[in-house]
């Protein structure tokens, strides 16, 4: 499959994160002005959250998965900032994924540090990338912190995505709640 297609993809599904991110932000904020808007928050919450640890390692497994095939089937060599993003994004998989089977809402705490250190990660690394002299001293001189590899849409590059797919599993993880039939203990 042809490098431009898969990016694209990968970029398409970072803006319908970043979609659900801001729906969710209204959702919330809307819902201190508005019982109407609260109604809905909770009618949203009342169907996402049994399903959100789930939703939230899919997340987790879609990112590991375009993580992979950028630096393995693409060719595009890891900067040190998207090792470190690797590191805090691979092992939520795992965690989100085995918290999901158990139905373990405790994983929660795991998954939202592991979720707010990969997306501060993001942040910097995009900041690194539109003014590379913050990386000067830190990158690799071979392999910088400040190349874009790929750029959609006019802004979206690759800690770009890494940063909505970290801010999607914080909204998923604020949002798990145990189903109807469970205790909610």
């Amino acid at each position: 499959m042809d490098t431009d297609v898969v990016t694209l993809f990968f970029a398409m599904l970072a803006t319908l994160a970043q979609l659900v991110v801001v729906a969710a932000v209204v959702l919330w904020l809307g819902s201190k002005a508005s019982p109407a808007v609260d109604r809905a928050k909770r009618s949203v919450l009342a169907v996402v959250g049994p399903q959100a640890l789930a939703m939230a390692a899919v997340v987790a497994l879609v990112c590991t998965l375009g993580s992979l095939y950028l630096s393995e089937v693409a060719h595009f060599p890891p900067c040190e900032l998207c090792w470190y993003q690797r590191i805090a994004m691979y092992p939520l998989v795992v965690v989100l994924g085995v918290a999901a089977l158990r139905r373990d809402l405790g994983a929660r705490i795991t998954g939202s540090i592991l979720a707010g250190i990969g997306a501060c990660i993001s942040i910097w690394h995009l900041l690194v990338e539109r003014y590379p002299d913050l990386g000067s001293g830190s990158c690799d001189p071979t392999n910088p912190c400040s190349i874009k590899w790929v750029e959609e849409f006019g802004y979206l590059t690759i800690p770009g995505m890494a940063l909505s797919g970290f801010a999607l599993i914080l909204v998923l993880l604020a949002a798990a709640r145990p189903s109807s039939q469970e205790d909610p203990s």
